[in-house]
């Protein structure tokens, strides 16, 4: 292994690692948790609302957080940062036009998930004091941008993957 590169392959884990559990969290909200609180019964639900989304947000926006982090890290180590924000449009290089349209859509996801989401989530959830009407738009609010979170992840993954290994970036 060359020197430096076992730094690289550390960062890139860590990117995957956090990346795994955001996508997993951001599906299990769309696909498990939504679609299932109409079957919760009504004295169950405080259970979820109290206990299992609070715990299950925080690592949904940490985990965001941490995967843009590592991955404008690895993007810098590997020299493709500024070619990739660009979409490749210096360079004309499509690796780096796939990567950057998979992390524009990263950020763009992160930016729902700390900006929207989670602000409207504490009030849907009660751990901001609104009125029943602003709660309740709150909630239909932080669950469209989950969905659109959703929506955006599938063109994400792919283009992550195609710049990795279509284009063989580094």
């Amino acid at each position: 292994m060359e020197d430096g590169s076992w730094l690289v392959f550390a960062i890139r884990w860590l990117h995957v690692l956090s990346g795994v559990m955001w996508i997993g969290l951001l599906w299990y909200f769309n696909f498990v948790q939504i679609p299932s609180m109409p079957k919760i019964p009504d004295e169950q639900k405080p259970a979820i609302g109290k206990v299992i989304a609070p715990e299950a947000l925080f690592w949904f926006r940490w985990s965001a957080l941490s995967t843009v982090v590592f991955g404008a890290l690895l993007a810098l180590m590997n020299g493709y940062l500024v070619e990739g924000l660009l979409l490749g449009i210096v360079s004309q290089v499509s690796g780096h036009t796939m990567i950057g349209f998979g992390m524009w859509l990263g950020l763009i996801m992160a930016f729902n998930v700390w900006f929207v989401i989670w602000p409207n989530q504490q009030k849907a959830l009660g751990m901001v004091a609104v009125e029943a009407d602003e709660k309740a738009k709150a909630a239909r609010t932080a669950m469209l941008f989950s969905r659109t979170n959703t929506m955006l992840s599938l063109p994400m993954l792919y283009a992550m993957v195609a710049a990795q290994n279509l284009f063989r970036i580094s």
